[in-house]
């Protein structure tokens, strides 16, 4: 297994954690997905199951983003993809088989105020899964889209500010917390499994129960 980040030192720390294989890439640059994929084929053989999980944008309001901070969310969150996955794709085809999970948000359900970069751009995602999905089911790959809520991470205290602030989201929501990424690796875990052999092209919302758009 290899991860992928664009920090040297994080990244070397957290593939030590897990026994991963760490691969250096930044998903914004136009050649970092295909670079990544090389060197994870050199290292480990062929790509079969691809998680893609793009950090999110910078939190803001439509007239509070510029032009800039649209390029760089469209590079990162939506283009960043669709090249990582342009880039495992022939190899799973050739195969007849693959898994490709992306991670977005429930923002693709249900837009969260203050965050319009991310509503726009993860939304753009969920079509490409759809999309995909249809084009290569018949081919043994299959393509699902993880749409994550609230969840102990850095991107949450990052948009609440503080711990407290993320505890007090918690105390609102429907079970009184916030969700465990253990909890969200399991969903990703199971739809890069043989068990989900019949699941492809869907959004999968994992939120506690937060959400109220029925879709």
């Amino acid at each position: 297994m290899a991860i992928s980040a664009r920090d040297p030192g994080r990244l070397a720390e957290a593939a030590a954690s897990i026994g991963a294989h760490p691969v250096s890439a930044d998903m914004s640059d136009p050649a970092g997905p295909a670079a990544l994929v090389a060197a994870t084929r050199e290292a480990l053989g062929p790509v079969d199951i691809l998680v893609a999980n793009a950090g999110g944008p910078r939190p803001g309001r439509f007239v509070d983003v510029d032009e800039a901070d649209w390029d760089r969310a469209v590079q990162q969150n939506l283009l960043g993809t669709v090249r990582l996955i342009r880039a495992v794709l022939p190899g799973m085809r050739e195969r007849r088989w693959g898994r490709i999970v992306t991670i977005t948000s429930r923002t693709v359900r249900e837009a969260i105020d203050g965050l319009a970069l991310s509503n726009a751009t993860r939304a753009g995602v969920a079509g490409v899964v759809r999309t995909l999905a249809r084009e290569v089911a018949a081919e043994g790959v299959l393509v699902n889209n993880v749409l994550p809520g609230a969840f102990h991470t850095e991107r949450l205290r990052e948009i609440y500010g503080s711990d407290e602030a993320v505890a007090a989201r918690g105390a609102d929501a429907p079970m009184g917390r916030i969700g465990r990424p253990e909890e969200l690796a399991a969903v990703i875990a199971f739809l890069a499994s043989e068990r989900a052999s019949f699941v492809t092209g869907t959004s999968l919302l994992v939120d506690g129960g937060e959400g109220r758009v029925i879709a």
